[in-house]
């Protein structure tokens, strides 16, 4: 992403095979491989340390709940960003989404506060769209200013809302709602309470994966349901239809897609548009699935995390749903769990770090490879030297962890050519 931005994109660079300039994308068998090792990794240091909780279904269920905001923040930021307009809103959408959810929500039904909370997270990226697409104005700074206003509305709205009337007398206040009804979930009979027998004998591997899939259909929200199918439905239309290939020229070259008769300005309205209304929504399963209200600050940064997902990702459907889970795990665990998982979190990285230093190692890379040997060490004395971790740095555990995959994943990152660039009509003639 650019936070400063030019007139003119530059000319789209011809794909190399290889080498830094086209870089291959990891192949399915490739990533469904890297995800059995991090699994077998789990279960291993789950069976050194005696964490019971990395990999039980109580903790994976937390996981999904906490990724699913970031997900959607995440998609919202892969859509604007596609069609070549930087996202720094979606923070401020998500407080939107959580706020008129919730307020929705309460007064009819949760269903209907889901839809509030999508509209006001579009409202927020029409604003969005319309100060850097139809002014011109830097994306960032647009950004910066919607976060402002949301947080600013939505605290002046709660108390006039929320503090008065039927609001106070069912538990409103100026820094919450009253509580919703909650959305349904799902529960597969049968399979649920025969993986979480098997979850209960601590097998090596075979009660993780029991544990893995024992969370993902136990009390499972509709809602959740929904976000997942919305990463499809995303793939699919950005990626095997022309109306997704006209969006996704815009961000890489606006001025060629324009050349062929792309209306570059209708394209980028409907990115941002989406972009907020998926940012809402993860505002709304905030107040209507995690905690059936709306507080004050419920959000947390996750709209910023979810844009560390997506680059994480490579501004690719899958990639974020992994990096969406993989902070999603994080943020749980450490409200879970507490230091004793953290701490055993440690012995994670260093396993990690060592792979890291030998595949490193192996494409010659020796500076890199010996950075995260170094890494590894320290960590490995950390981990050896104390029993848990301070309440302090267990606190901090998603965002350390967000610009430690950040730091490692940098170098095979390809954001959209034009992304975050000025584009006028008619600039290229």
């Amino acid at each position: 992403m650019s936070a400063t931005a030019t007139s003119t994109p530059p000319p789209a660079a011809p794909k190399v095979a290889g080498g830094k300039g086209g870089r291959k994308r990891l192949s399915l068998p490739i990533v469904l491989l890297i995800i059995a090792g991090g699994i077998v990794a789990l279960s291993a240091v789950r069976a050194l340390t005696g964490a019971q909780d990395l990999t039980g279904s109580g903790q994976i269920a937390a996981a999904l709940s906490f990724a699913v905001p970031i997900g959607m923040a995440g998609l919202g930021g892969l859509w604007a960003e596609r069609a070549g307009v930087v996202n720094i809103g979606l923070e401020g959408m998500m407080i939107l989404g959580t706020f008129f959810g919730a307020w929705a929500g309460w007064q009819t039904n949760p269903w209907i506060g889901v839809l509030a909370g999508v509209l006001g997270g579009m409202f927020g990226g029409l604003l969005h769209a319309i100060a850097t697409v139809s002014f011109g104005v830097d994306h960032i700074i647009s950004g910066i200013a919607i976060n402002i206003l949301a947080l600013g509305a939505t605290t002046y709205f709660a108390k006039l809302w929320f503090n008065s009337g039927e609001a106070a007398a069912k538990g409103g206040s100026p820094k919450q709602s009253p509580p919703a009804e909650s959305i349904d979930t799902i529960t597969i009979p049968g399979l649920s309470d025969w993986l979480i027998d098997i979850e209960k004998h601590h097998w090596f591997l075979v009660s993780d994966l029991a544990g893995i899939f024992g969370g993902l259909v136990t009390n499972l929200s509709y809602l959740t349901v929904v976000a997942a199918l919305l990463f499809v439905a995303t793939f699919l239309v950005l990626w095997k239809t022309s109306f997704g290939l006209r969006l996704r020229s815009c961000g890489e070259n606006p001025i060629a897609a324009e050349s062929l008769g792309v209306n570059v300005y209708y394209y980028k309205y409907v990115a941002v548009l989406v972009s907020g209304g998926l940012a809402g929504l993860g505002g709304a399963f905030l107040s209507l699935v995690t905690s059936h209200i709306y507080n004050e600050g419920q959000t947390g940064g996750r709209g910023y995390i979810g844009l560390a997902a997506m680059i994480f990702g490579n501004w690719r459907p899958g990639g974020t749903a992994l990096g969406a889970g993989l902070f999603g795990f994080t943020d749980a665990l450490q409200l879970r769990n507490g230091g004793k998982s953290v701490h055993a979190l440690l012995l994670l990285l260093v396993i990690l770090l060592i792979a890291l230093a030998l595949w490193k190692a192996y494409k010659k890379s020796w500076l890199q490879a010996s950075a995260s040997a170094v890494l590894a060490v320290v960590a490995l004395v950390w981990y050896l030297a104390t029993e848990s971790v301070s309440i302090e740095f267990v606190s901090a555990t998603p965002y350390v962890v967000t610009l430690l995959v950040l730091a490692l994943s940098a170098q095979r990152l390809r954001m959209p050519k034009a992304d975050g660039m000025r584009y006028r009509k008619g600039q290229g003639k």
